[in-house]
């Protein structure tokens, strides 16, 4: 198969020959149709994340086709539209019988803990469990969206940050994951108020259902979120993973209220300090975030369906595998509007 492959961290990766992908017991094989460029992989390039081995075939949103199908695998056959959680799941561990998959004791994570889907074929275990039927409908581009930046943000913002109507919801970051936590608050009911430090991504924000901005470079980003708010968000989401958005994200809080981790902050970064006398003076919560659950994405399709969710207006460039190889060393820059997915093999 084709794919792309990096043999140490932060050198350029090359797109190479590799073996095709067997399916495991109980698992299957993807054709790949479309894969996400993500920050996450970026952080998986520089060496950031101690579960990656060398050498290594980065790429965890996708979606696809069943290719071939492992003994015991019962509800999927070849031929079948699908995605798939970043997070796979073993299905025995305690967090799994207790629903929570997506923080399984012995999660298997394309892209991460194994080779991942910048590829024609990927691996997946636990095929029964862990795959999500795709409408017919959707295409595969906007399906590759799912599996991290829109499921993660849904999760963040309706479970984690059990977010109601009429509240005020701040989101610091309008990439990916900022852009899809803004149409999902705006789609609970909530006023959503964006942050960047890019006019287009505000722009962009506003597109998204965005109430009012503030541009991160003007000034005091709390202050501006607490004067626009009268007095602070409800909810306010880290969706960039900085030190600087993080504690920015918490002063953004009136009393009581929540803060949601989802960037990365991922080596030198990982412990960043935090103004804790706010969180306990204010009686603030501070919720990690971390994809979500198979048995989850129900809700999130069926928002889709209605037309209440529009995930494809969040799809950017649609790039070819060799284009992937400069937009992964480039991503820390912050260019991409929406979320860019390889679509051409």
């Amino acid at each position: 198969m084709k794919a792309m492959l990096y043999e140490a961290f932060g050198a350029a990766p090359k797109i190479t020959t590799l073996p095709d992908p067997a399916p495991a017991r109980g698992g299957v094989v993807l054709k790949v149709e479309a894969t996400g460029l993500c920050r996450s992989d970026w952080h998986g390039w520089m060496g950031h994340d101690p579960d990656i081995e060398l050498p290594h075939v980065p790429g965890h949103e996708l979606a696809g086709t069943v290719a071939a199908v492992g003994d015991g695998v019962t509800r999927w056959s070849e031929g079948d539209r699908v995605t798939v959680p970043f997070i796979c799941s073993c299905g025995s561990c305690p967090e799994c019988h207790a629903g929570h998959q997506q923080v399984c004791d012995n999660q298997f994570q394309p892209g991460f803990t194994h080779w991942g889907s910048y590829a024609e074929y990927v691996a997946l275990p636990q095929a029964d469990l862990n795959l999500v039927g795709l409408p017919p409908d959707m295409g595969f581009d906007t399906a590759a969206s799912l599996g991290c930046r829109f499921a993660t943000s849904f999760r963040a913002v309706v479970d984690q940050g059990r977010v109601s109507g009429g509240e005020w919801v701040a989101v610091h970051g309008c990439g990916g994951v900022g852009l899809s936590a803004i149409m999902i608050a705006r789609a609970m009911g909530a006023r959503v108020l964006a942050v960047d430090i890019d006019a287009d991504k505000l722009d962009m924000a506003r597109s998204m259902g965005a109430t009012a901005v503030v541009d991160a470079r003007a000034g005091n980003v709390p202050e501006a979120v607490r004067d626009l708010t009268r007095g602070g968000a409800h909810l306010s989401i880290d969706a960039l993973g900085h030190p600087e958005t993080c504690a920015n994200s918490i002063l953004s809080l009136r009393k009581r209220g929540r803060h949601v981790q989802v960037g990365l902050l991922l080596g030198d970064q990982s412990r960043p300090p935090l103004p804790m006398d706010r969180v306990i003076g204010w009686e603030l919560e501070i919720l990690g975030s971390h994809g979500m659950q198979a048995h989850r994405y129900g809700a999130m399709l069926d928002m889709i369906a209605s037309g209440a969710l529009s995930p494809d207006q969040l799809v950017g460039d649609r790039i070819s595998l060799e284009e992937a190889v400069p937009a992964l060393m480039d991503m820390d820059s912050f260019q991409a509007r929406g979320a860019t997915v390889i679509t051409r093999f």
